[in-house]
């Protein structure tokens, strides 16, 4: 049963995969191609080493934004909550 419980858990790469499937992340972005926006290995290359990454990454998640990454901006995903996009962020950044 600990098993079943724990692709549940925040932290896990599984769970954070069918969070970004879930809130459609993954119609505009791969893991290790770019798509419409960057694959989650580039963003995860660029915030290597930042301080405040996470809070950052999450931040843009929630508010969108444009011009970081080329022309197409990104949608605001604002009815993500602060949670699921902090959840996002970490596993976006633990990309290699």
């Amino acid at each position: 049963m600990a098993l079943g419980f724990s692709i549940f858990l925040p932290t896990t790469g599984h769970a954070s995969l069918e969070l970004a499937q879930k809130n459609a992340c993954m119609t505009c972005h791969a893991v290790d191609k770019k798509l419409v926006g960057p694959a989650y290995s580039d963003v995860a290359k660029k915030y290597a080493g930042q301080k405040d990454a996470e809070t950052t990454l999450a931040a843009s998640i929630k508010k969108g934004g444009s011009g970081k990454w080329g022309a197409i901006p990104m949608p605001a995903q604002a009815a993500l909550s602060e949670t699921d996009a902090k959840i996002l962020a970490k596993w976006i950044l633990s990309i290699k």
